[in-house]
């Protein structure tokens, strides 16, 4: 951590403490100043979500309310919702790191940009409007759902760039190929965010909609999507250092581990005004890359998001990630991309069964089947019931896929 890193660090600090009563009485005690080494950094407490949820509804604020221009929330599926008010500076300086995202893309103001996630409270929608008109792209936005409007806007307006899920790219895409209408598509590029997606899932949208794709990475206690994405080379994600500083330490023990070993993302926010956050544990798994990018961006990366620490599940005494399961699949010839996790207790025992997707006949299906029960074995340590099913008979979605279903609790 350079000395110019940790002045910027502290100036946060000093306005989270001296803005609002959260960070006052969470740091009671501790003088910004006193904070001269990294150390002494990593020796302040973590946030977490829950810390967010119980100031809710504006106690992380941290301006008067007459510098508040905005609100966005998480989506508060899972109990209370998190509010995270923005200033005007902090709606600019996300255009500013959206924007920078789309020119790593190689997105200019020539290309057109269907925006298909959702719009309101939620981050995602108004974030990719606000950075591609910054860039001064034309934007079409569309929102999400209503397929068939959204194929003509791309079709009529020549749309270049898809904004979107991996599960909404996914269904684009099949749907493109269903009505025969790739001819009639200009797109070039994806960027794709919200949820983590496997290699086989990557290269299959990609090859259906003929484009290059990009991971964009955020969340909306930290601005919202934007703080990162991958380039052309596809070596992990950009992030923008001079708006976050990341760490990634140890979820168990809360301990740092060094660059290039995974852990848990924590993230502090550099210049937040509204709701500025220091050591925001995310839950999200990756790493700090080392090295330089061939791309030739100067600024740092972290690896693909593999998945979250609350996305586990312990089945039989394993510990399985969504990510396990992909790769598991992605091993094997002939599945899809597309999969669901079904994990029950029946007669005294966890059963977990693996649906995936697959183009094959009766005999081909029950030998396809034994070969991912077999993997699965060797490769995850499990005995899985596989059921393999029709290339689009499991659900699409609109927004974020469900791959997992608990059904033990």
């Amino acid at each position: 951590m350079t000395n110019e890193m940790l002045e910027k660090i502290r100036a946060s600090i000093r306005h989270a403490m001296e803005g609002g009563a959260f960070y006052a009485q969470r740091f009671a005690g501790i003088n910004a100043d006193d904070i001269r080494t990294e150390e002494d950094f990593r020796k302040l407490p973590f946030t977490d979500k829950g810390d967010l949820r119980g100031a809710y509804p504006l106690g992380l604020q941290a301006v008067p309310d007459e510098q508040v221009v905005r609100i966005h929330s998480s989506s508060g599926t899972t109990g209370t919702p998190v509010i995270i008010p923005y200033t005007a500076q902090d709606v600019t300086d996300w255009a500013i790191m959206f924007e920078r995202c789309y020119r790593v893309a190689g997105i200019t103001n020539l290309d057109r940009i269907q925006v298909t996630p959702g719009y309101g409270l939620w981050t995602a929608g108004i974030g990719f409007q606000n950075g591609a008109e910054r860039l001064g792209a034309m934007v079409i936005p569309m929102g999400p759902g209503n397929t068939e409007k959204q194929l003509r806007m791309m079709v009529d307006l020549k749309s270049t760039v898809l904004c979107a899920t991996s599960s909404y790219a996914l269904l684009l895409a099949e749907e493109i190929e269903r009505r025969g209408i790739k001819d009639q598509i200009h797109l070039k590029k994806g960027v794709i965010g919200s949820e983590r997606w496997g290699e086989k899932m990557r290269r299959r949208i990609a090859g259906e909609l003929g484009v290059q794709l990009y991971d964009i990475y955020g969340l909306t206690e930290i601005y919202g999507p934007g703080i990162a994405i991958s380039c052309d080379y596809e070596d992990g994600m950009h992030y923008w250092d001079d708006y976050v500083y990341c760490e990634v330490i140890d979820p168990k023990t809360g301990e740092n581990v060094p660059d290039g070993t995974m852990g848990e993302l924590v993230i502090t926010t550099l210049r937040k005004q509204g709701a500025p956050l220091i050591r925001y544990r995310t839950h999200d798994l990756s790493r700090i890359l080392t090295g330089s990018c061939p791309c030739g961006c100067p600024y740092p990366r972290i690896d693909t998001i593999l998945g979250r620490t609350d996305d586990m599940v312990k089945v039989k005494g394993v510990n399985i990630f969504p990510a396990q399961i992909e790769e598991m699949l992605r091993e094997v010839e002939g599945t899809s991309s597309e999969y669901q996790v079904m994990i029950d207790h029946l007669n005294g025992r966890d059963i977990m069964t693996i649906f995936f997707e697959a183009n094959l006949t009766d005999d081909a299906r029950r030998h396809l089947e034994n070969a991912v029960r077999d993997h699965c074995k060797a490769k995850i340590g499990i005995q899985i019931v596989p059921k393999a099913v029709s290339i689009g008979e499991l659900p699409r979605s609109e927004k974020k896929s469900t791959r997992i279903y608990d059904n033990r609790y």
